[in-house]
């Protein structure tokens, strides 16, 4: 089994991944939160620099792209491409209101028809980039996931990575596993699974349910739970590996950002996932909201994970 780091924007950039990584590793592809492609045809500096090569040495990164435009894209690809890169992955997944107002992500499964020319122009213009997809079933039900996937089915897909909600769903709901099964029966393409894999018992049950899926995806089991790879190994959780990885990945953040203001923003993201794995304690969820200065995060860090 293939272990995948799913991308989660503001959250997985490059910091995160190196202090992953030197901690905790286990994963075969880590994946970039999505570059957005635009009528001006650039790349954000931001962007840019969280798939450069020399931040991510080490690492199989696969960078994501976010576009309905098949010239852009394409565009992209070569910028990539002079970068180093030999795979992108295109987003289809993205559930965000913001991005599916504007046809982009899971919003682009509203029109299986135009998304076909898309595609068939971005395979025609990049053949010498492998190209995967993250896909979910559909944005409102999921009676055109059979037509998107004759679709999918057209083309030399590097792998079809697939979340089995809705875009309406967000990541509420349970997964349709009545449609992954269909995919997994019907798809030309490697199938990855993402979605809900949050523990150990998780991800064990799936693999034997599903014994021909030899790829998973993981996101938010893993930044719920930053040791989920070594459990998978059968080592005991350790709270002081987590109180290592935080410090280091806080002073990195330190080093990135200005002020105590924007590294604790940073710091929280990552508590509201780590907070729903711990045991409950809503004082400590209260103080880690107003927590407002870096030496005060420290120690309440060291109360939670050591003491």
């Amino acid at each position: 089994m293939k272990y995948y780091f799913a991308p989660l924007e503001g959250i997985t950039g490059f910091i995160y991944r190196n202090t992953y990584e030197k901690y905790f590793g286990g994963i075969t592809k880590y994946f970039s939160p999505f570059i957005t492609t635009n009528q001006n045809f650039t790349i954000q500096n931001r962007e840019k620099r969280d798939v450069l090569p020399e931040n991510n040495k080490g690492l199989y990164l696969v960078p994501q792209i976010m576009s309905n435009d098949a010239e852009q894209f394409r565009d992209m690809v070569q910028k990539l491409q002079s970068l180093g890169y030999q795979e992108v992955n295109l987003n289809l997944g993205c559930p965000s209101k913001t991005v599916v107002t504007k046809k982009k992500g899971a919003g682009f499964l509203a029109d299986p028809e135009e998304l076909n020319r898309f595609l068939d122009e971005i395979f025609w213009g990049c053949q010498d980039m492998e190209i995967s997809i993250k896909t979910r079933i559909g944005v409102e039900n999921a009676e055109k996931f059979e037509r998107l996937l004759q679709i999918y089915n057209k083309y030399p897909l590097k792998e079809l990575i697939i979340h089995p909600r809705l875009q309406i769903d967000y990541y509420k709901n349970h997964p349709n596993m009545e449609v992954f099964q269909y995919a997994l029966e019907k798809s030309n393409a490697q199938i990855c699974y993402n979605g809900d894999l949050f523990t150990v018992e998780d991800i064990e049950n799936f693999k034997k349910n599903y014994p021909a899926v030899e790829n998973i995806m993981l996101g938010r089991g893993i930044l719920k739970t930053p040791t989920l790879m070594k459990e998978m190994e059968g080592e005991p959780r350790d709270l002081k590996k987590w109180y290592e990885f935080l410090s280091e990945l806080c002073e990195a953040y330190e080093k990135e950002l200005s002020g105590d203001t924007n590294v604790l923003y940073k710091m929280k993201e990552h508590w509201y996932y780590l907070f729903q794995s711990l045991p409950k304690d809503e004082k400590a969820v209260k103080a880690m909201r107003k927590v407002k200065h870096l030496d005060e995060y420290h120690m309440l860090v060291k109360s939670i994970l050591c003491e």
